[in-house]
């Protein structure tokens, strides 16, 4: 008994101190395998996708790469986190990812390491940040291809859904709203 307790204080202060934490902050590995944060994108308009190679919502990669060569260079970068949480459809290696991304899709957005999304001990900080009780958004992610845009100071302005497309009215209005926001 003692022990579950302690592991579940474990598991809320690693939630809270996530919440808590600037999103750029946040510790990430790159595709390669490299440590990096979204300090590395500061000032730019994020739109942060959970990614997955055998989806039916797949071939969204190709409306993300259209969003990120469009809006690039006003400042905004899609940021794609693989994810194997829903159905498993996102299995392959980090090689794999990446291979399959650039063949298919013909991907020039910055690909992340695989992570975990939902919600339970293993869930990514970023992630955890991005959906929890100090989320000013809060609820768990439904599928893959959920979106977050985040704006040039590196809060959480928007989320879609899977069943948002790239191209759709609302995502590029907002990407439009964040791009011309001064912070």
């Amino acid at each position: 008994m003692k022990l579950a307790l302690t592991l579940a204080l474990a598991v809320l202060a690693q939630l809270a101190s996530a919440q808590s934490k600037p999103l750029a902050d946040i510790p990430l590995k790159d595709i390669n395998g490299k440590d990096t944060s979204l300090k590395a994108y500061a000032g730019k308009v994020l739109l942060i996708v959970n990614v997955a190679s055998q989806c039916g919502a797949t071939p969204q990669y190709s409306g993300l790469e259209s969003l990120h060569r469009e809006y690039g260079g006003r400042g905004f970068v899609v940021l794609g986190f693989p994810c194997n949480d829903f159905g498993a459809q996102e299995p392959g290696t980090a090689a794999d990812i990446k291979q399959f991304c650039s063949t298919n899709y013909k991907v020039t957005f910055p690909l992340f390491a695989k992570v975990t999304i939902a919600a339970g001990p293993e869930q990514h900080p970023l992630f955890a940040a991005l959906t929890g009780k100090g989320s000013p958004l809060p609820g768990p992610v439904g599928w893959n291809f959920s979106k977050f845009l985040v704006g040039r100071d590196g809060k959480l302005l928007a989320r879609f859904d899977t069943g948002t497309e790239p191209d759709d009215s609302a995502l590029v209005k907002g990407i439009e709203k964040a791009l011309k926001a001064v912070f």
